[in-house]
């Protein structure tokens, strides 16, 4: 039997907007789940049905292995009967209430037992010293820490989070999302995570779900994610890409770099090539090295930023295939600090890992 949250072909609509369409899912017990989409695709009406905030139209919702949805028959368990633990994008913490009243808050049975749980997790987390603090005195990442340890007190068998560090700045948010996650992997609960940004699903998840338009376009780990997309929309997800089009002869399409085989395509079809901003490597000057098996060009700078951790170039260089005759500008993200003149010679060459090839319509 499995364990953790199980959806199957589940179909909403609000109206006549169909939502979602036959979406399935798995959320295993002791893993991280992502829903990983843009907005509007319907990752947070996924939440809420498995929830029991929205009663199912269609399809089978399980919890680990009890049915506790069925829109054929119109079965819907009510949210505080299915042991879901809840934590959305605002926290909600009650502002009446300290710090380790709101963490109780749902235990029912506030056992001695139950009372060690939330004063280690204050000590885990650590907020140990605001535990009679009231939340408005608290920052946004006291704030979610509090939310996450409420969520959990009452021993969910799913915890479902909504954007969850959407609120947070930049520079805590890295921190408090490792300590979220580390803590969650101690609890061994199943998790259900709805981001939109990929970055954070990379990070956090051990399974991720793409979905677009109501629907799921990929689910893997995030190495098959990120490595092996199945189309454009998914690699497009985690970064800009570099496009090429052409048609593909013999094998093999035209690029900047040279002759690309993608075998999966037939001849005469129309293709284009995707290559990763951090998928194409830059030396300097024309003489470059170039790794054995790796098609290669010179080109020019043509700008240069600094973003701290990596450097973001333009760089011009002669069109091949569809673009014989024109010049192309490449986008290139590399580690650290690279700041070449404008107008220095350069060799680029793409790492096969980061092309992508796709049939267009």
């Amino acid at each position: 039997m499995t364990t953790g949250l199980v959806m199957e072909r589940i179909r909403h609509s609000y109206g006549s907007s169909e939502v979602l369409k036959d979406v399935s899912l798995l959320a295993e017990a002791g893993k991280l789940t992502c829903l990983l989409g843009p907005s509007g695709c319907g990752k947070t009406t996924l939440l809420r049905l498995a929830a029991g905030l929205e009663n199912v139209q269609d399809g089978h919702i399980y919890l680990q292995g009890k049915m506790v949805a069925d829109g054929k028959h119109g079965v819907s368990l009510a949210p505080e009967k299915r042991g879901i633990g809840l934590m959305f994008q605002d926290y909600a913490l009650f502002p009446h209430l300290n710090v380790f009243d709101n963490i109780a808050f749902g235990i029912k049975n506030l056992t001695a037992q139950r009372r060690d749980w939330v004063e280690a997790g204050l000590k885990r987390m650590g907020v140990a010293k605001h535990r009679n603090s009231f939340p408005h005195v608290l920052s946004g990442g006291q704030q979610q820490r509090v939310a996450l340890l409420r969520a959990l007190a009452p021993e969910p068998l799913i915890l479902l989070l909504d954007e969850p560090f959407s609120g947070l700045d930049v520079t805590r948010r890295a921190q408090v999302r490792e300590d979220t996650l580390n803590f969650l992997k101690e609890c061994g609960v199943a998790v259900l995570m709805v981001t939109h940004d990929p970055e954070e699903a990379m990070f956090m998840a051990d399974h991720i779900v793409v979905m677009k338009d109501g629907r799921v376009i990929q689910a893997g780990t995030p190495v098959q994610t990120y490595f092996h997309p199945v189309d454009a929309f998914v690699a497009e997800l985690f970064g800009p890409m570099n496009h090429f089009e052409g048609v593909v002869t013999k094998g093999l399409l035209e690029t900047p770099f040279g002759p690309f085989p993608i075998p999966s395509i037939p001849d005469g079809s129309h293709a284009k090539l995707l290559v990763r901003m951090e998928g194409i490597r830059v030396t300097m000057g024309t003489h470059g090295d170039v790794p054995e098996g790796c098609c290669s060009t010179t080109g020019h700078v043509e700008a240069s930023y600094l973003l701290g951790r990596s450097s973001h170039l333009h760089i011009r260089v002669a069109g091949k295939g569809a673009d014989e005759g024109k010049k192309v500008l490449l986008h290139v993200r590399t580690p650290g600090v690279m700041k070449p003149e404008e107008g220095a010679a350069v060799t680029v060459w793409a790492d096969p890992k980061q092309v992508f090839a796709f049939p267009t319509d």
